[in-house]
């Protein structure tokens, strides 16, 4: 960490007000700066795929601190993209500026359902500015999924319009799964209905390989069924007890899923833990782990 870094970090505490945030910083600090003296990441960096990436809700907590210090620590252990899951009060331009300062893109972007609902156009326009080029559908509520197939097949025809929509703007719609679209309703499953009523070419999925393996699914039989869908991967390994880990510390057989990546059509492998006691060793681990399965 160089003496710019560490000036970054100190001219952010002055806008820290309350004991949490304090208390927040004092972490961030910590963990930016261990990056800093971790031996090798960024020559390690050098010779790794740049289509790694990195969910930044895994910093959600740091983000709503210092976005700038946040994407320094990010940069820092050597990735050159990011997932966005919100903005933090800052404007497009202002994104854009910060990730192009640590030399970062921002391929693709979780986007919430009522967003699109609600102000579509704003969305399409927020993602041009900051450069991304898939714009996700991240997560459905319990109110959103409602009871009964129907609600999918209603959300088909949704982002049907939707990726029409993105398209026409250069960009393209995509879908992240968690294990709830692999509960049968009606006889069908959710997930499988979304495959199969919207268009290829207006929505891509975004396979969660821990969800997957929480649901008990098979990434490769959907990769055979629906090759070159796949676009997005989130990255993320579970332990014995079936709770999140870093990658390749636990039991989900990353190496032959992306034996599989050209089937699959992958473009982008992001790195994810919801939950993580160390921060600093969590993303090391996964840019590691994933530069080594990319590169096999």
């Amino acid at each position: 960490m160089n003496d710019k870094n560490i000036h970054a970090l100190n001219s952010a505490a002055p806008q820290l007000t309350t004991a949490i945030d304090r208390r927040r910083f004092i972490k961030l600090s910590s963990a930016i700066v261990g990056a800093s003296l971790l031996p090798g990441s960024l020559a390690f960096a050098a010779a790794s795929p740049s289509s790694i990436g990195l969910q930044l809700y895994t910093l959600r907590d740091m983000m709503a601190v210092s976005v700038p210090a946040t994407l320094k620590l990010v940069s820092a252990v050597g990735y050159k993209e990011v997932e966005t899951a919100g903005y933090f009060d800052h404007s497009p331009r202002e994104f854009r500026k910060m990730l192009d300062g640590e030399g970062l893109k921002a391929p693709s972007a979780h986007i919430r359902l009522d967003l699109f609902e609600n102000s579509l156009n704003e969305v399409i326009d927020t993602a041009k500015e900051i450069g991304h080029d898939y714009v996700v559908v991240p997560y459905l509520t319990v109110e959103q999924r409602g009871t009964g197939i129907d609600v999918y097949k209603k959300l088909a025809d949704k982002c049907n319009l939707y990726g029409e929509a993105c398209k026409k703007a250069g960009l393209k719609l995509a879908y992240h799964n968690h294990d709830f679209e692999f509960e049968m309703r009606d006889g069908l499953l959710p997930y499988d209905v979304l495959l199969q009523n919207v268009d290829a070419d207006l929505m891509a999925m975004e396979m969660d390989l821990y969800w997957m393996a929480k649901a008990k699914q098979d990434p490769l039989a959907y990769f055979k069924r629906h090759p070159g869908r796949f676009k997005l991967w989130h990255v993320k390994d579970m332990d014995k007890q079936g709770a999140f880990a870093d990658v390749g510390t636990g039991v989900i057989d990353f190496a032959t899923i992306f034996a599989h990546a050209e089937q699959a059509g992958v473009e982008h492998k992001v790195v994810e833990r919801d939950r993580t006691d160390n921060i600093v060793k969590t993303l090391q681990q996964g840019y590691k782990a994933v530069s080594a399965l990319s590169n096999s």
